[in-house]
């Protein structure tokens, strides 16, 4: 029974590491804005690494850079690292839901007497996008995603009723490697 339950494990890990050789895979720069709810909207920058497993599932892997200002009193800036599943209904259309890890540096105004600090956290996000090959080499990649994020402002005063979840629109070109 053992012999049995190894083959069987050693032939679905020949299977899925033949699927992810054969994925078609691309990496790009990225361009877009993020806006939360209590900011202006922000460039941010980034680049992604994108694999298409079959014609209809995905998964991207990105980073961002990206800064806010909260008034006068903190600034945000954060290195989003995100994993997303993506799921082709059609070809050039994709649903999109993953998960990110925030790494978010907080600069207070001086004036508040509040150490700035470094914090990592963990959000969930959700969107979709369209991607056009622009030929054989190159696609053409549009996404908005939704980001659900709890920044704990809660020493700075005023910051009580800041929105920090938020939404990211990009455009970038994917290379296939």
């Amino acid at each position: 029974m053992r012999f049995i339950k190894t083959t069987l494990l050693l032939a679905a890990l020949t299977l899925a590491a033949s699927d992810a050789m054969a994925a078609n895979v691309s990496l790009g720069p990225l361009i877009g804005i993020s806006k939360a709810e209590d900011t202006d909207a922000k460039v941010m920058y980034g680049a992604a690494l994108r694999a298409k497993f079959t014609p209809a599932l995905g998964i991207d892997l990105n980073i961002n850079y990206r800064q806010e200002d909260f008034g006068d009193q903190a600034t945000a800036r954060s290195w989003p690292f995100q994993i997303t599943g993506l799921l082709y209904p059609v070809p050039v259309a994709y649903l999109a839901v993953g998960a990110g890890w925030y790494n978010t540096t907080i600069d207070f105004d001086d004036d508040l007497d509040i150490n700035n600090v470094t914090e990592k956290d963990f959000g969930w996000h959700f969107g979709g996008g369209l991607e056009f090959p622009l030929g054989d080499v190159v696609n053409l990649a549009v996404d908005l995603r939704y980001v659900f994020l709890d920044y704990d402002f809660e020493t700075v005063p005023g910051t009580d009723e800041t929105k920090d979840d938020f939404y990211t629109i990009t455009a970038g070109f994917l290379f296939n490697l």
